[in-house]
């Protein structure tokens, strides 16, 4: 099986990295619910401190991407990435103030707004546009195996010596996150290609032509709209999910979050090779598709079943959303804007105006379970998951109607 081959190229070193950068981008937001939760902090304060977080992310997205676009020092932008999520855990470990956290979910939301574009541009940079959707699931593939190993050792170990050893196996894995940015070599990747430019042509770098590039797209546009809905609807669902059972006591906090996020890592990982497979006969539109339909039935079963037991059905349908996303989301926007050398920023910007989304969806989630419960949080979650499905469908109508104008005007 490829995906644990041991590397050999930059290619498989990039898709390593992906392994120990996991927790970085997917795991740390489930742990903090829930460490906070037991240093006595209440749901709305929880839902303030991530969305700060949250609102980081969207303000470093779109230079994040710009910068991707310019740099070639694409692997020393990563290294700074893994550093400050070193510092960033210690932060969590040493000071619980609301000031402390603030600052350090400010910093490792910049950290996350940088990821993204970062390994899609080297992504695109060693492999060509071609190639780019197995490649990005492979990346997808290993992050996701990176965040089922370092979340059942942050169970066992979360349930011996407390939550914040969790913390302590984030630090770890992003030193060894920096071990694998060492290995890829800069000489194989072709900066211009990694930007989106199919040849050497020279491209603009002004803020007016990159804005100009980004708001003539208007799929592109369409797109950032429907993920924003998707991730409003979506980031507060496992914390959400996780304070529901453990503020009735049915369950034990570690244990309940290690495993809620295993089993949709263990979803993910075959979902993001099959993506990254057939992304280019099944199209990165259906996988989109597919994983906007999920999200609606497992905030239904959520709210609906008050049981341990509704975390397996929650979270394996999780998997196919974001397992599916992973790859189609990078891969649709190199799509969109093949040939503009425009691509990072671009990504960037559908991953700002989606955190946009991120960073509402705690401190919405949390400010109406405080006041009316966990039953009408649930239920606002699902119509606005909804409504995300609603825009894509009438996206896609007026995309199939632009192809068939087009046809009959070249016919």
């Amino acid at each position: 099986m490829r995906l644990f081959k041991m590397p050999a190229d930059s290619r498989q070193w990039l898709a390593v990295m992906n392994f120990f950068m996991a927790d970085v981008r997917d795991g740390l937001g489930a742990f903090l619910g829930v460490y906070l939760l037991a240093q006595s902090w209440q749901a709305d304060e929880i839902g303030y401190v991530m969305t700060i977080g949250g609102l980081a992310t969207m303000v470093a997205g779109i230079p994040a991407g710009a910068l991707m676009d310019r740099t070639h020092a694409k692997r020393l932008w990563l290294s700074v990435c893994a550093i400050l999520m070193v510092v960033g855990c210690l932060v969590l470990l040493l000071w619980h103030s609301f000031a402390a956290i603030a600052l350090s979910q400010a910093a490792t939301g910049v950290v996350r707004a940088m990821i993204g574009p970062a390994i899609a541009s080297i992504s695109l940079g060693l492999v060509g546009s071609k190639y780019l959707s197995r490649q990005l699931g492979q990346n997808e593939a290993w992050s996701h195996a990176g965040s089922l190993v370092s979340v059942s050792v942050a169970g066992v170990l979360g349930y011996f010596w407390g939550l914040s050893a969790v913390f302590m196996l984030l630090a770890v894995m992003a030193v060894l996150a920096l071990l694998c940015i060492r290995r890829i070599r800069p000489q194989e990747i072709d900066y211009h290609a990694a930007r989106g430019l199919e040849s050497h042509a020279a491209v603009s770098d002004s803020s007016r032509a990159v804005w100009k590039a980004l708001l003539q797209s208007r799929p592109l546009l369409m797109l950032a709209c429907i993920m924003m809905l998707f991730h409003l609807a979506n980031a507060a669902m496992l914390p959400l999910l996780g304070q529901t059972m453990v503020s009735q006591g049915l369950v034990n906090a570690s244990l309940f979050t290690a495993l809620t996020v295993m089993i949709a890592q263990l979803v993910m990982i075959p979902m993001a090779l099959l993506a990254g497979r057939y992304a280019e006969q099944f199209s990165y539109e259906r996988l989109v598709t597919l994983a906007l339909l999920a999200l609606p039935v497992r905030v239904v079963i959520a709210s609906t079943w008050n049981s341990p037991w509704a975390v397996v059905p929650v979270q394996l349908l999780d998997g196919v959303g974001a397992g599916l996303l992973g790859v189609a989301l990078p891969g649709l926007v190199a799509k969109m804007l093949q040939g503009s050398g425009h691509f990072n920023v671009g990504l960037g910007f559908v991953l700002t105006i989606q955190g946009l989304g991120a960073a509402l969806s705690p401190a919405m989630a949390g400010w109406v379970a405080q006041r009316y419960g966990y039953a009408m949080s649930f239920t606002l979650l699902t119509g606005v998951a909804v409504l995300a499905i609603l825009l894509w469908w009438q996206q896609a109508r007026q995309t199939a109607a632009q192809s068939a104008a087009g046809l009959q005007a070249g016919a």
